[in-house]
């Protein structure tokens, strides 16, 4: 209860269950407004504006950005599959995601889309053997992934955004000492 008292004080009263980028730290709105900019391009299928903007997306700090676009996939999934995703629902999901770019974005891989889901739902490799995906692979594949899931989600990106800016908060002040 601690955390959420302090997360509460970190947003402003006129928005008491929201977390506007205009708040965030500076390095947090970069990767907000970078991560938005390449939704909006792949939800546009816009063939040249995708690559400048993931290049901007993958030019962040690498874990941070991969860890707010994990936290939007996750939101979304948890949003749309509340009873959980069978392996069915992945391997649909995924085909989905990789039909709807791949006339525009042809370097798309599906094995890159899985690992994301993966990722988002906290299933990852041990330690031993690594990570599985590159900054670049997250910074090309998540955006699509999330323009994906924001077809059929009831809530705008900014809606997710802002869940997995809070959720990054309320974890890492439960980690400080």
């Amino acid at each position: 209860m601690p955390c959420w008292r302090t997360v509460r004080r970190l947003l402003p009263e006129s928005e008491p269950m929201s977390l506007t980028w205009r708040h965030l730290p500076k390095p947090a709105r970069a990767i907000a407004e970078a991560a938005a900019a390449a939704v909006e391009a792949a939800r546009a299928r816009d063939a040249e504006a995708y690559p400048r903007e993931v290049a901007r997306l993958a030019a962040l700090p690498p874990e941070r950005a991969g860890l707010v676009l994990g936290g939007v996939v996750r939101a979304l999934l948890e949003e749309q599959y509340p009873d959980g995703l069978t392996a069915d629902d992945v391997r649909a999901l995924a085909v989905r995601c990789v039909r709807g770019a791949a006339g525009w974005f042809p370097a798309v891989e599906p094995d890159v889309v899985i690992m994301l889901v993966a990722g988002a739902l906290g299933l990852h490799p041990s330690a031993d053997e690594g990570l599985p995906l590159q900054a670049a692979d997250v910074a090309a594949h998540a955006p699509l992934l999330v323009a994906d899931l924001l077809t059929t989600s009831a809530a705008p990106l900014n809606t997710h955004l802002t869940t997995a800016f809070t959720t990054l908060a309320v974890i890492e002040l439960s980690d400080t000492p």
